[in-house]
């Protein structure tokens, strides 16, 4: 290691080249361990600095990239009836799910960590390390076809906008990933909502779906995986089977009820997460994995994810009360949807995803302990009411997180104002006791430990 140290030791460029040294000092402190770490005779010993911080939430996220690039392919082919078995051209669908992650994820880090370097060598200080889990988490909130373009406008709004104009990495108020998301949301809705956009390579020609070209893909690996007596790609252009359908759980549930979504998608598909949606956010074992990986590590805080567990039953059983009992064909599809049992709105969409890695975000969330029981469960109860009561936006968690991050510090203004009050009404209570001890006359006596303490001479006056 030593030797690997020395060896990069020799690449450092001088300190006058701004741009140089903050590239190298940002790939240095990713290889090595910070040279001071708080060690000695000090009450607080840590070797950990923010970049593996941060690299224990990307850990976290790497199932999730696993899975999400494989049900790429999946969906795809289960929409015009090929390879629809789960082991099915297994290999053919994680290359047709890389060849839609790989862009996004470098797009992702090329425009926002470009963003970081220049801040960075504009300031004359180090790269800041927050983006190493925004550049991870803005990638599986997308759907796969998302237009690179205007991905990478929205990446720039959120990093200079969201970040860099309140100081960088530590300053934000909002989580820069979500930031990402709901800029494409309001700029570009028809990209990211519907029931066209979760189904990758799929084309709407006239009233008809078709499967689009495989362009050079077809080309340089079918001859590859023909040679294997592998399943290859084809040209494309196959028609959709019929009943196609790219809607999600939800968006079915938004209009008809659990009833509408067991007529598509069984409950194992909804829990396991192959069905469409975003890259990253199906999958309900893989993320409670990653919720108790980062829990375990105490990277993210218990009380934002159990208070937003708490909020979002609370929420669902209040909706359940509310909805009547009785549902018919003419029942309103909000109805429907609030009479949804609480595991089920639990297993769809993405709270679970939402709750553990945005939620939990140490700089936009509450600071204080009894703050950050408030926060998760008020962005759970919120976003619920968004999802059943939005007819046009069948879930609610970007905007419940966006809204919480801004009241964040007001939450906390206020536990910190309960707190001063609860202190100052006890010492007063004690002041109180104390008083009215000194005043009492007469034999007394005090207990403290084994100690009796006994009136002498004036009353009041003690030994």
């Amino acid at each position: 290691m030593k030797a690997l140290h020395d060896f990069v030791k020799k690449f450092e460029p001088d300190h006058n080249n701004k741009l140089a040294h903050t590239t190298y000092d940002a790939f240095y402190t990713f290889l090595f361990q910070p040279p001071t770490v708080t060690k000695g005779g000090v009450h607080i010993k840590d070797g950990m600095d923010l970049k593996r911080l941060m690299v224990h939430v990307v850990l976290a996220l790497q199932l999730l990239y696993v899975f999400g690039t494989w049900n790429i392919g999946h969906q795809h082919f289960v929409a015009i009836g090929e390879h629809t078995g789960l082991l099915e051209g297994f290999l053919l669908k994680v290359v047709y799910g890389l060849i839609q992650v790989l862009p996004i994820f470098v797009v992702t880090h090329v425009v926002g960590l470009g963003i970081e370097f220049f801040y960075a060598a504009r300031k004359g200080h180090s790269v800041e390390e927050g983006f190493l889990v925004s550049g991870a988490l803005i990638p599986l909130i997308m759907p796969p076809d998302i237009p690179l373009v205007w991905l990478a406008v929205a990446i720039a709004f959120a990093v200079v906008l969201g970040k860099e104009a309140f100081g960088g990495t530590g300053m934000n108020i909002w989580n820069v990933a979500l930031l990402a998301r709901v800029f494409i949301f309001f700029a570009y809705p028809t990209t990211i909502s519907g029931d066209e956009v979760w189904i990758s390579g799929i084309e709407k020609v006239g009233t008809e779906y078709f499967a689009a070209s495989y362009g050079w893909a077809h080309h340089a690996f079918d001859w590859i995986f023909s040679g294997l007596g592998l399943a290859t790609f084809g040209e494309g252009g196959q028609a959709v089977v019929d009943g196609f359908t790219g809607a999600t759980p939800l968006g079915i549930a938004a209009k008809e009820g659990w009833a509408g979504v067991e007529a598509v998608y069984t409950e194992g598909q909804i829990f396991w997460g192959t069905i469409p949606g975003s890259i990253g956010e199906t999958s309900v074992p893989l993320i409670v994995i990653g919720m108790i990986f980062l829990m375990v590590t105490r990277i993210a805080d218990y009380r934002v994810i159990v208070g937003g567990l708490i909020g979002f039953f609370v929420a669902a059983l209040m909706m359940n009360a509310i909805a009547p009992a009785d549902l018919g064909p003419d029942t309103p599809g909000v109805f429907k949807f609030m009479a949804i049992h609480p595991l089920r709105q639990l297993m769809m969409g993405s709270f679970l995803f939402a709750i553990t890695f945005m939620a939990t975000d140490p700089v936009s969330s509450a600071d204080t302990p009894t703050g950050k029981w408030i926060y998760g469960f008020l962005i759970a109860f919120i976003g619920l009411i968004i999802r059943v009561m939005n007819p046009a936006y069948p879930e609610g968690w970007m905007l419940s997180i966006l809204l919480m991050n801004t009241f964040a510090p007001l939450i906390d203004h206020y536990v910190y104002q309960a707190n001063a009050k609860r202190r100052a009404k006890r010492t007063s209570a004690m002041a109180k006791q104390r008083d009215e001890l000194i005043t009492r006359r007469g034999d007394i006596k005090v207990f403290n430990g084994d100690s009796d303490y006994r009136p002498v001479g004036n009353a009041g006056t003690y030994q």
